[in-house]
Order: C-alpha cells, then structure tokens, then sequence
C-alpha cells in the first residue's frame, strides 16, 4: 500500500449539500476500492490563478490517503467523468 495525496478543484455555481456530496462521492470511491483515506481537507472557495472554463474561484479540497498502485488511474479516471471537477492532481507521497 502506498501514500498518495489528491487535490481537487470542484466547480463553485454548487450549493453546499452538492460540494459536500461531491466530496464523499470521491471519499467513497477511495474506499470502495481497497484505499483508506486518512484525511479529507476542505480548503473553500479560492480564486484560481486564471479563469477555467469562464470560472474564475473554484472549491478547494485536499485528501490524502493510502491504497493499492492501481487505485490512483481509477480515481482519475472518475475525476475525469465528472462535469462537476474543473482540475485535479493525484500524486503518490515519498515514505
């Protein structure tokens, strides 16, 4: 099991039970997929460094977590899918 970390942008035109759900969405499939998620940071709303998609703040929120080599590609895979995401990083800690 490695250590990763996962920083994510949702978009801000959200109400705060969606941003919230959108959070436990991806907290879930963390866990649905072997991981364990040691702890979830909700950074708010920040002004981006320049516009995405016309959008110019966007929700901040920070995970780290610990999972199998193969979970991070999954977790894209679903950051990608989601309208609901403006950007994403996922990046494995050193030990």
């Amino acid at each position: 099991m490695n250590k990763y970390e996962s920083l994510y942008i949702i978009t801000p035109e959200l109400e705060a039970e969606d941003t919230k759900a959108v959070v436990e969405k991806f907290s879930g499939i963390i866990a649905a997929n072997g991981g364990t998620v040691e702890s979830v940071e909700e950074w708010g709303l920040k002004r981006l460094a320049y516009p995405i998609d016309y959008k110019t703040d966007g929700y901040y929120v920070l995970v780290n977590f610990e999972a199998a080599p193969e979970l991070p590609r999954e977790l894209e895979r679903n950051f990608k899918n989601d309208e609901k995401i403006l950007r994403f990083l996922v990046v494995r800690k050193e030990a």
